[in-house]
């Protein structure tokens, strides 16, 4: 798939679940290809990819098609959305802003 390592299965599970949405949605707007990847900036090879579930592909190029052919995400409701951000930024607050590598003394 391209992305210099392996991937564990939920990752590829996941991006491909995802792609078969974006390319559901598209045919059901009845959209080409060329069209999607036109109205998302990218080439219609990369919406392929997309489609296909290829995780090598940028996050932002799609998320972007999801969005554009209705796709959602997370929710759509964006009171929903806007208080689960919030909650995760108050916790992101409270914990230290650097992690350090803790040092295991597990010689026997």
């Amino acid at each position: 798939m391209g992305t210099g390592r392996p991937l564990s299965r939920s990752t590829v599970e996941a991006a491909r679940l995802l792609g078969r949405r974006i390319a559901l949605a598209r045919r059901e707007r009845r959209w080409t290809i060329a069209e999607l990847a036109e109205r998302v900036g990218c080439s219609a090879a990369t919406m392929g990819k997309v489609e296909r579930g290829d995780p090598s592909v940028a996050l932002g190029t799609v998320f972007e098609a999801a969005a554009l052919v209705g796709v959602p995400l997370f929710t759509d409701d964006a009171v929903t959305l806007a208080r689960e951000a919030d909650l995760v930024e108050a916790r992101l607050a409270v914990l230290p802003q650097r992690v350090r590598r803790r040092h295991v003394d597990d010689d026997f």
